[in-house]
This record gives structure tokens, sequence and C-alpha cells, in this order.
């Protein structure tokens, strides 16, 4: 065999196994519901929010075969919100992976003790330890500039004015979309940040972490603090603090992780 003939032959070879390699992947990355069928993600907002805030990621786990529910809060209460979050979790069949945006990792802390629950996701979320609450988690730390733009209302629920949704909350959306969150916001009653968790589930539950890097609301340092206490696996997102509206595709992605792992 000529040397010109060898160097063709081994080409093509090279070539074929690159080939098989990309195939591979490719099928690899087109079996979708492997280790998802029959599994649920419940998905739980956080404050100055409601159900609404999961609009893009809902289709992207509902493609993946999974059944998603979003639970709406009062925003009442620690304990009013696990309970509501209870309730969806009670309605579910099969194993549950438990999501959490906000002050909804608090809930989740608190409602993802339900034998159902196999796994936790917080996602820019707060994740107290037993007996802690929101405003221990921040003793001793700086106060976010959002604070300071805070309306209490008679009964004493607290709104963010639309410019501080603007520049702390929802940043990096597109100025008209960020104006309908502002709008649409769920006023937290202000007694919430000094509801203790009483126990935390993310002690007996693997978990989870999508830490925004660029957050305005929950300081991304304290984020990482709180995803190395509770030992999750880190996904980090160069967001604002509503990283589902703004990277959907990685948010759903680090769920739907979770939930293939859920068992």
């Amino acid at each position: 065999m000529n040397t010109l003939l060898k160097k063709c032959l081994a080409a093509t070879l090279m070539v074929g196994g690159v080939v098989s390699q990309a195939a591979f992947t490719q099928a690899s990355a087109a079996a979708p519901n492997d280790g998802l069928k029959g599994k649920n993600v419940v998905l739980v907002h956080g404050a100055f929010a409601d159900g609404s805030g999961w609009n893009k990621v809902i289709p992207l786990l509902e493609a993946k075969g999974l059944h998603v529910v979003a639970v709406q809060n009062s925003l009442k209460s620690l304990d009013d919100d696990a309970a509501a979050t209870q309730r969806v979790i009670e309605q579910q069949n099969g194993p549950v992976v438990l999501v959490g945006h906000s002050w909804g990792g608090a809930v989740i802390s608190q409602a993802g003790n339900n034998d159902k629950v196999k796994a936790l996701v917080y996602v820019a979320a707060f994740a107290p330890d037993n007996g802690q609450s929101i405003n221990d988690l921040f003793k001793g730390k700086p106060a976010p500039a959002w604070m300071a733009a805070l309306q209490k209302d008679s009964a004493g629920y607290l709104t963010l004015s639309t410019d501080a949704i603007m520049k702390d909350f929802a940043q990096d959306l597109p100025p008209a979309e960020a104006r309908v969150v502002a709008a649409t916001q769920g006023p937290w009653f202000a007694g919430c940040a000094d509801d203790k968790v009483a126990t935390a589930a993310w002690h007996s539950k693997p978990s989870w972490y999508v830490m925004a890097q660029k957050d305005r609301m929950i300081p991304p340092p304290l984020q990482a603090a709180m995803a190395q206490q509770i030992g999750a696996t880190v996904v980090k997102v160069n967001t604002s603090h509503v990283a589902m509206m703004s990277q959907p595709t990685e948010v759903a992605a680090a769920i739907i992780t979770a939930a293939r792992a859920a068992k």
C-alpha cells in the first residue's frame, strides 16, 4: 500500500471515529426522558412574586416528560406557605423535586420533609437552618439597598417600588418585562422575615443550588455560604435575582439534573 493511500485510509478512519463519537453524543442528548418518567416538580415562588415567575421554566421541564405544578403562596407566613406547598406535594403521584426561589427557599426547607420529596433545588434562595429565620441570615451583614425601598401597607405587607424591581430585583430583564414583574408582584407580610424554620429538610435530602452571580437581593457571598452549609451541588448563573426568568434554560437544566438523580 503506497504512502498516499495509507494516509487517506488513516484520515478516513479518523473522520469515521469523530462522526461516531458525535453521533453517540447526539443520541445521548436525544434521550430526554431517561430517569424522569413518573417524576414531579413542584415550584415555589418567592416574595414580591407569584407562580407566573416560573412561566419560562415550566415548558422546558414538561418537554422532558416531567409533571410540573407551581404553588401559589399567600406570602402571609412561613407556616401558611409551607402548608400550601404540602397540599400540592400530597396531590402528586410519585417522587417530587421541590424547587424554591428566594423566600421559597425557606418554604421548601420547611415543607421538604414530606416523604415524597426526593430532592431540593434552591434558586437564588434562602436556605435557613433549624430554628433560623431570614433576618437571622442577614444578621451582622450590611443591609442590601433594596431594603430601603420597601413600602409597607396598613396591614403590614411589603412591596418593592418599580424602581427597585428594575434596579435590584430584575435588572437583567427587558424594561417592559421588569415593569410587568413590578405590576404583578405579590405583597409579602413583614413578619415572614422573622419566621423560623422548624426542621430544615436539606439535612436529610440531596440539594442543588442555582447561584445568581449578579443578584442584588440576596448577595452572592451569602448564597455561596448557604450552598456550602447545605452541601448542595452548585450551578452558577450570570443573572439577577430572577434567574428563572432571565436564564430559564440553565435553571431548567439544574432542575432536570436533580430530577434524574432523585430516587
